[in-house]
Protein backbone atom coordinates (compact mmCIF):
# COMPACT_ATOMS: atom_id res chain seq x y z
CA UNK A 1 0.00 0.00 0.00
CA UNK A 2 1.22 3.81 -0.96
CA UNK A 3 1.91 5.43 1.99
CA UNK A 4 0.35 9.04 1.80
CA UNK A 5 1.76 10.50 4.79
CA UNK A 6 4.94 11.86 4.79
CA UNK A 7 7.47 10.58 7.26
CA UNK A 8 6.31 12.25 11.06
CA UNK A 9 3.12 12.55 10.25
CA UNK A 10 0.78 10.69 12.54
CA UNK A 11 -3.32 10.26 12.24
CA UNK A 12 -3.97 12.92 15.17
CA UNK A 13 -2.13 15.61 13.44
CA UNK A 14 -4.47 14.98 9.94
CA UNK A 15 -7.41 17.04 8.62
CA UNK A 16 -8.99 14.83 5.70
CA UNK A 17 -10.28 17.63 2.74
CA UNK A 18 -12.17 16.65 -0.35
CA UNK A 19 -11.61 19.12 -3.36
CA UNK A 20 -13.35 19.37 -6.97
CA UNK A 21 -14.00 22.35 -9.28
CA UNK A 22 -16.86 23.27 -11.14
CA UNK A 23 -18.06 24.83 -14.33
CA UNK A 24 -20.41 27.90 -14.19
CA UNK A 25 -21.06 30.00 -17.39
CA UNK A 26 -23.53 31.40 -19.67
CA UNK A 27 -24.63 27.66 -21.20
CA UNK A 28 -25.47 26.28 -17.51
CA UNK A 29 -27.45 23.95 -15.60
CA UNK A 30 -31.28 23.99 -15.42
CA UNK A 31 -33.00 22.50 -12.43
CA UNK A 32 -36.26 21.99 -11.28
CA UNK A 33 -38.44 24.98 -10.36
CA UNK A 34 -41.55 25.33 -8.16
CA UNK A 35 -44.64 26.70 -10.51
CA UNK A 36 -48.23 26.24 -10.37
CA UNK A 37 -50.39 23.07 -11.11
CA UNK A 38 -50.96 22.45 -14.54
CA UNK A 39 -48.21 25.16 -15.79
CA UNK A 40 -45.14 24.89 -17.87
CA UNK A 41 -42.72 27.67 -16.74
CA UNK A 42 -39.90 29.32 -18.92
CA UNK A 43 -36.75 29.10 -18.33
CA UNK A 44 -34.10 31.06 -20.39
CA UNK A 45 -30.84 29.41 -21.34
CA UNK A 46 -27.90 31.13 -23.11
CA UNK A 47 -26.34 29.90 -26.10
CA UNK A 48 -23.09 32.00 -25.20
CA UNK A 49 -19.81 30.06 -24.26
CA UNK A 50 -18.25 32.40 -21.49
CA UNK A 51 -17.89 30.56 -18.46
CA UNK A 52 -15.34 30.34 -15.08
CA UNK A 53 -14.61 27.70 -12.72
CA UNK A 54 -15.47 27.26 -8.94
CA UNK A 55 -12.94 25.43 -7.47
CA UNK A 56 -13.59 24.57 -4.24
CA UNK A 57 -12.09 22.34 -0.64
CA UNK A 58 -14.06 21.37 2.23
CA UNK A 59 -12.95 19.62 5.36
CA UNK A 60 -16.15 18.68 6.76
CA UNK A 61 -14.30 17.80 10.31
CA UNK A 62 -13.34 21.39 10.96
CA UNK A 63 -16.34 22.73 9.41
CA UNK A 64 -13.82 24.97 7.13
CA UNK A 65 -13.91 25.45 3.63
CA UNK A 66 -11.80 27.21 0.78
CA UNK A 67 -12.78 28.54 -2.95
CA UNK A 68 -11.36 30.28 -5.55
CA UNK A 69 -12.85 31.41 -9.32
CA UNK A 70 -10.18 30.99 -11.93
CA UNK A 71 -10.83 31.34 -15.79
CA UNK A 72 -9.20 27.69 -16.70
CA UNK A 73 -8.98 24.63 -15.81
CA UNK A 74 -5.46 23.60 -15.78
CA UNK A 75 -1.78 22.77 -13.58
CA UNK A 76 -1.49 26.56 -12.68
CA UNK A 77 -5.13 26.84 -11.55
CA UNK A 78 -4.86 23.73 -8.89
CA UNK A 79 -1.51 24.95 -8.12
CA UNK A 80 -3.07 28.23 -6.80
CA UNK A 81 -5.70 26.16 -5.49
CA UNK A 82 -3.62 23.77 -3.36
CA UNK A 83 -1.62 26.67 -1.50
CA UNK A 84 -4.78 28.39 -0.83
CA UNK A 85 -5.96 25.14 1.13
CA UNK A 86 -2.55 24.80 2.70
CA UNK A 87 -2.58 28.33 3.77
CA UNK A 88 -5.99 27.07 5.60
CA UNK A 89 -4.18 24.20 7.01
CA UNK A 90 -3.36 25.64 10.99
CA UNK A 91 0.20 25.27 11.83
CA UNK A 92 1.54 21.78 12.83
CA UNK A 93 -1.57 19.98 11.11
CA UNK A 94 -1.54 18.05 7.81
CA UNK A 95 -4.45 17.92 5.20
CA UNK A 96 -4.70 15.20 2.79
CA UNK A 97 -7.06 16.28 0.12
CA UNK A 98 -8.94 13.82 -2.08
CA UNK A 99 -9.42 14.55 -5.49
CA UNK A 100 -10.67 12.68 -8.81
CA UNK A 101 -8.44 11.85 -11.52
CA UNK A 102 -8.68 15.11 -13.62
CA UNK A 103 -4.90 15.16 -15.06
CA UNK A 104 -4.41 18.89 -13.56
CA UNK A 105 -4.58 17.04 -9.93
CA UNK A 106 -2.25 14.31 -10.69
CA UNK A 107 0.15 15.77 -12.26
CA UNK A 108 3.97 15.85 -11.39
CA UNK A 109 4.19 19.42 -12.19
CA UNK A 110 2.29 20.19 -8.81
CA UNK A 111 4.98 21.52 -6.33
CA UNK A 112 2.84 20.00 -3.49
CA UNK A 113 3.04 22.57 -0.18
CA UNK A 114 4.72 20.81 2.82
CA UNK A 115 1.93 20.71 4.68
CA UNK A 116 -0.43 18.81 1.93
CA UNK A 117 -1.01 15.53 0.25
CA UNK A 118 -2.69 14.65 -2.55
CA UNK A 119 -4.91 10.84 -2.32
CA UNK A 120 -6.78 10.40 -5.79
CA UNK A 121 -10.37 8.55 -5.61
CA UNK A 122 -11.02 5.76 -7.98
CA UNK A 123 -11.20 6.30 -11.17
CA UNK A 124 -15.11 6.91 -12.25
CA UNK A 125 -16.39 7.63 -8.86
CA UNK A 126 -17.41 10.86 -8.70
CA UNK A 127 -20.34 9.85 -5.68
CA UNK A 128 -17.28 9.51 -3.08
CA UNK A 129 -16.30 12.93 -3.19
CA UNK A 130 -19.21 15.46 -1.06
CA UNK A 131 -17.72 18.20 -2.97
CA UNK A 132 -20.08 17.27 -5.67
CA UNK A 133 -22.64 17.62 -3.10
CA UNK A 134 -21.33 21.17 -3.14
CA UNK A 135 -22.28 22.15 -6.51
CA UNK A 136 -25.51 20.52 -6.49
CA UNK A 137 -26.68 22.36 -3.96
CA UNK A 138 -24.89 25.80 -5.18
CA UNK A 139 -26.31 25.40 -8.48
CA UNK A 140 -29.81 24.30 -7.37
CA UNK A 141 -30.19 27.45 -5.02
CA UNK A 142 -27.93 29.91 -7.06
CA UNK A 143 -26.34 29.37 -10.01
CA UNK A 144 -28.76 27.39 -12.26
CA UNK A 145 -31.60 28.80 -14.67
CA UNK A 146 -30.56 32.31 -15.30
CA UNK A 147 -28.45 34.31 -17.55
CA UNK A 148 -25.23 36.22 -17.21
CA UNK A 149 -24.28 39.29 -18.66
CA UNK A 150 -20.41 38.87 -18.95
CA UNK A 151 -17.24 36.85 -17.19
CA UNK A 152 -17.44 39.17 -14.34
CA UNK A 153 -21.17 38.56 -13.57
CA UNK A 154 -20.45 34.76 -13.46
CA UNK A 155 -17.14 35.16 -11.10
CA UNK A 156 -19.91 37.49 -8.66
CA UNK A 157 -22.25 34.79 -8.63
CA UNK A 158 -20.34 32.52 -7.93
CA UNK A 159 -17.87 34.46 -5.15
CA UNK A 160 -21.93 35.12 -3.77
CA UNK A 161 -23.08 31.49 -3.60
CA UNK A 162 -19.81 30.18 -2.06
CA UNK A 163 -19.79 32.90 0.44
CA UNK A 164 -23.49 32.19 1.06
CA UNK A 165 -22.70 28.76 1.47
CA UNK A 166 -19.64 28.79 3.66
CA UNK A 167 -21.07 31.48 5.85
CA UNK A 168 -23.72 29.05 6.36
CA UNK A 169 -23.22 27.89 10.71
CA UNK A 170 -22.42 23.95 10.01
CA UNK A 171 -23.18 24.05 6.42
CA UNK A 172 -19.89 22.29 5.34
CA UNK A 173 -20.34 19.82 8.32
CA UNK A 174 -23.80 19.15 7.22
CA UNK A 175 -23.28 18.44 3.66
CA UNK A 176 -19.70 17.06 3.25
CA UNK A 177 -19.70 14.69 6.55
CA UNK A 178 -19.67 11.02 5.77
CA UNK A 179 -19.44 7.92 8.69
CA UNK A 180 -16.70 6.17 6.34
CA UNK A 181 -14.45 9.47 6.20
CA UNK A 182 -13.39 9.95 9.72
CA UNK A 183 -9.55 10.05 10.75
CA UNK A 184 -9.39 7.94 14.62
CA UNK A 185 -6.33 9.27 16.07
Amino acid sequence: MTRVLPEGVEVGQVDLWFQDEARVGQQGTLTRLWAPKGSRPRVVRQQQFVSAYLFGAVCPARDEAVGLVMPWVNTAAMQRHLEEIAAAVPEGRHAVVVADRAGWHLTPQLKLPANLSLLPLPAASPELNPAEQVWEQLRQNDLSNRCYSDYEDIVEACCKAWNTFVDTASAVQKLCSRTWAVLDS
